[in-house]
């Protein structure tokens, strides 16, 4: 007859002395993340002409999005700030990426831009809002579809003075709900002087303002991710410049930008830093940002929620106060 082993609150390292072949669950968790496939999805904010869907449609190496800038003079301009999406499955190298992004045309294009920035608000915090909707039904799909937003790259215009108030009350409002990544759009039209000036005026003016960048500090990273996060931080905001056209230099062809004066070559580091923001990106904190958004913005929102939730039920079931009638159950949202 067996005995019962009581389990051991302490768990001691023991070496083996033949071949398991549990070493191959990262392959068939793999096995199983490529069939599935992942789902990335990025907003665009930023005012019309800064090169938005120029600079998408360089990072993932395709025409992904048109521009929806004004090219006719007879075209009426947006009265409001648009919401727009545009969804592609890409593949690399076998690996399926589903890639949604979020358009935003018409911000900061009226000439009142007061609460702007409310629709973006809104439409990012809906996602939660849907995300925690479909979790909460009883007969749940087995794969959720995630549409919360992972990352949203904030254009700042390459004026070389400092952030526009409008800037820094959109960034305080995004930076509370959605990973932020700020780029200085165009930066070609900078001096490198004026370029590194201007990205630690950027930088003094966030820390005043005590607005938060991702990538965030986390007590969970080691060495080497610290070490990653920090030249990322050093680098913030990105000057970057996009192109998808190709021009030719010394008889190689490169997606650049030409002029009276040379050619702009996107993925030199010495003309711009489009390369460590795509490496950033897609190379190093792509899975990042999905976690980030679940465990940091989708969590707070859904503790707000359901703590809510139960506060209602509460007051519910101790019934209503004669002075004051019985509040109505909130529902799930901002």
């Amino acid at each position: 007859m067996a005995l019962a082993v009581e389990p051991s609150s302490k768990s001691n390292q023991m070496g083996l002395n033949g071949y398991v072949g549990f070493d191959t669950i990262t392959q068939q968790i793999e096995k199983k993340l490529l069939k599935r496939g992942f789902q990335f999805n990025v907003m665009v904010v930023g005012q019309s002409g800064l090169g938005k869907s120029t600079l998408v449609n360089t990072i993932f190496a395709a025409h992904l999005i048109d521009s929806k800038a004004r090219t006719d003079v007879s075209e009426p301009p947006r009265q409001t700030t648009e919401i727009q999406n545009a969804s592609h499955i890409i593949e690399e190298n076998g690996v399926h990426l589903k890639l949604n992004i979020v358009d935003t045309p018409g911000y900061g294009d009226q000439v009142n831009n007061e609460n702007c920035w409310e629709p973006i608000i809104k439409y990012i915090k809906d996602q939660h809002s849907a995300y925690l909707r479909k979790e909460l039904t009883a007969m749940r799909d087995r794969y959720i579809q995630d549409t919360r937003i992972h990352c949203c790259l904030f254009f700042i215009s390459p004026t070389g003075h400092a952030l526009k108030p409008i800037d820094i009350a959109v960034l305080k409002k995004l930076s509370e709900v959605v990973n932020v990544v700020p780029v200085i759009a165009k930066s070609d039209s900078l001096t490198m002087e004026e370029r590194l000036s201007f990205k630690q005026r950027i930088k003094e003016e966030l820390a005043f303002h005590n607005i938060r960048m991702y990538p965030y500090e986390s007590e969970e990273d080691d060495e080497q991710e610290q070490a990653l996060n920090e030249s990322i931080r050093d680098l913030i905001p990105f000057a970057i410049v996009g192109s998808e056209r190709n021009v030719v230099i010394d008889g190689k062809a490169v997606r650049g930008r030409r002029n009276r004066w040379g050619v702009i070559n996107v993925e030199n580091e010495n003309h711009c830093e489009f390369v460590h923001l795509r490496n950033f990106l897609t190379r190093t904190h792509l899975q990042d940002l999905i976690e980030t958004t679940a465990q940091i913005h989708y969590e707070a929102f859904r503790s707000k929620q359901l703590l809510a939730l139960k506060e209602s039920s509460q007051s519910a079931a101790s019934g209503p106060t004669p002075a004051s009638p019985a509040s109505p159950t909130p529902k799930i949202g901002y």
